[in-house]
């Protein structure tokens, strides 16, 4: 296993980062899962909440649907505690709150329910804020502003972006920009930009160096130093319901992941110092 980087952070409630782009296809779920597997790699306890009711960080972690017993359906609509509904995952340190399809119709079922946009929120705050059982809550957002993304948005601290580098990339993260603009102005104020990751970078291509310009020159240090190349065998590991990290660590997609995550949390550790 990687060096236990980051054990020296000292984190007295769990950091919640909403994994969140609008646009689909940007390796979002990827990232998701794969963040999520390096964190526990260096030694921080990670919830991975998988809020898209296509539940592919669920079946990418190896849980498959007949085995989600209960899930974030449950949370959501029935109020189920966290604690009752998250299951352990085959990584050490690494905890999943899986998806169900059923999380399609929750903008109907809650209606005009009391404090629909919070409940996500609402099942965080009441985990035991004394002895916290997680570092990091990754929350996988299905590609849409819709009422489970705004359940993300509301309970997290920031939002990180994972970034296709492809033609369109800006005008995307423009929109959504945008979406967290509207929602740190009207449910969560504390809401922030926690960074924004390039994936899928293909060195051969031109036109992958020309997005990255294009996002530095905007964007400048809420960019990630850490570039996630478009790699196959990170393309394979979902169908053998692996992450990249264990279904081949050696790759280059993996290497990156887990540098991607000591740079999160020095990140964090540099917040903190300066919030202190």
């Amino acid at each position: 296993m990687p060096d236990k980087a980051g054990e020296d952070l000292d984190i007295q409630s769990p950091r919640i980062l909403a994994i969140a782009n609008q646009k689909g296809g940007v390796g979002k779920t990827t990232t998701a899962i794969n963040l999520g597997t390096a964190l526990a790699a260096i030694g921080q306890r990670v919830l991975l909440i998988d809020l898209d009711p296509q539940g592919n960080a669920s079946t990418g972690l190896g849980v498959p649907k007949n085995e989600r017993k209960s899930s974030l359906y449950d949370v959501i609509v029935d109020q189920k505690p966290i604690g009752d509904t998250a299951l352990k995952t085959s990584v050490p340190g690494l905890s999943l709150l899986p998806s169900d399809p059923d999380l399609s119709g929750v903008e109907i079922e809650l209606g005009q329910a009391e404090r629909r946009s919070y409940r996500l929120r609402d099942a965080l705050d009441a985990l035991d804020q004394d002895q916290p059982p997680y570092d990091y809550i990754l929350i996988d957002c299905p590609p849409s502003l819709n009422l489970l993304t705004v359940n993300a948005m509301s309970a997290a601290d920031a939002v990180l972006v994972p970034l296709q580098c492809e033609f369109f990339a800006l005008e995307g993260l423009s929109q959504l920009m945008r979406t967290i603009d509207l929602v740190r102005g009207s449910l969560n104020p504390r809401l922030s930009l926690q960074g924004i990751v390039l994936t899928m970078f293909d060195k051969r291509n031109a036109l992958s160096g020309h997005v990255e310009r294009d996002v530095r020159g905007h964007f400048g240090h809420l960019v990630y130093d850490t570039v996630i190349p478009r790699n196959v065998r990170v393309s394979e590991a979902p169908s053998f319901g692996k992450p990249a990290l264990i279904y081949d660590m050696k790759c280059s997609g993996s290497q990156a992941y887990i540098k991607l995550a000591k740079e999160l949390v020095a990140r964090e550790k540099t917040r903190r110092a300066k919030a202190a």
